[in-house]
């Protein structure tokens, strides 16, 4: 196969990895392209071997050089957007010892659980152990 066509198989896999933005066709591309380069400097193999050398590069790059990538990039991280925990809120209720009540957090009135060792007075501060859906679990501060 030319030379010239690897290189137009290499530009649409990269395209493609554009849009899909998962780090993972990119390496074809560059398989193709080893391909393009080996053809145009004139060494002469038969479509089987190019077809083999695409194959091997193309997946020796995704799983060796991917996760160094994809770590450099940042690709791996899940961002988080905010979280509650640590933060002061007030007891709008009195919460028993695992018991449920309501509790103020950034304005916002929460359903809140007690998880704490005791009882939560109206207006206590307390310091939010984790969220479940929307219930903040509680604790005193």
């Amino acid at each position: 196969m030319p030379w010239w066509i690897w290189v137009l198989a290499a530009f649409l896999l990269l395209i493609i990895e554009f849009f899909s933005t998962t780090a993972h066709i990119g390496f074809f591309a560059i398989g193709a392209f080893i391909v393009a380069i080996l053809v145009g400097s004139g060494l002469s193999m038969p479509l089987w071997s190019q077809l083999l050398i695409f194959s091997i590069s193309s997946v020796v790059l995704l799983i060796f050089v991917r996760p160094i990538i994809v770590r450099k990039l940042g690709l791996n991280k899940v961002p988080v957007v905010d979280t509650f925990v640590g933060e002061r809120a007030i007891a709008l209720d009195d919460i028993a010892v695992s018991g449920t009540g309501k509790a103020e957090l950034r304005g916002s009135t929460w359903s809140a659980r007690n998880v704490g060792a005791a009882p939560l007075n109206r207006g206590q501060e307390c310091v939010v152990d984790r969220i479940d859906g929307l219930t903040l679990h509680i604790r005193g501060a």
